[in-house]
């Protein structure tokens, strides 16, 4: 399946996830790179598998398997970690947030691909799965290697799409059953 593909899925009601879809598969201020792999780490973030077939075929041929696997890796070590330091940030008691994670995070420190893309990519996981904490250390991280707030805000415009659109067809799915 491709992009063209999964936006035709999408009913009229969610027009403007179609549109917005179109528009940021044709994204300029990332690299290739970075925005196809925001695109795949964002999917699979959706956990939606129309949603991740889809992107990920659409994706297999612009992202090397280097990339592909950096961007799945990041989908995944934040999967984890959003959870925990969303907990830690929110719990009352602050001595949580005080206290080593002691969580295997070894990807992060050597992702296989340049750290700033593994960064952004974990920074639009990180906005799927509502983790400010997590959003703001990696937002750090990438302003500090040379990204623009606008090439933040494509990644995180490429996350809110792609999760619209697996929202809406889980919706559909639900709605059909």
């Amino acid at each position: 399946m491709s992009l063209d593909e999964l936006r035709d899925r999408l009913p009229d009601y969610a027009k403007d996830i179609r549109l917005n879809l179109g528009s940021l598969a044709s994204e300029t201020s990332l690299t290739d790179q970075q925005k196809y792999g925001a695109f795949l780490a964002s999917a699979l973030a959706s956990r939606n598998a129309t949603v991740i077939r889809a992107i990920a075929a659409w994706t297999e041929d612009k992202l090397s398997p280097e990339a592909a696997t950096a961007a799945k890796a990041a989908a995944a070590i934040m999967g984890m970690n959003n959870v925990y330091y969303r907990a830690t940030h929110l719990m009352a008691a602050k001595d949580y947030a005080k206290m080593p994670a002691r969580l295997r995070m070894n990807v992060i420190g050597n992702p296989g691909v340049d750290k700033v893309d593994f960064e952004l990519w974990s920074l639009a996981v990180s906005a799927i799965n509502g983790c400010g904490m997590c959003l703001d250390a990696h937002e750090q991280v990438v302003r500090k290697a040379g990204l623009t707030t606008e090439q933040v805000q494509a990644a995180i415009r490429i996350a809110a799409a792609v999760h619209a659109a697996a929202a809406v067809l889980d919706g559909e799915e639900a709605l059909a059953a």
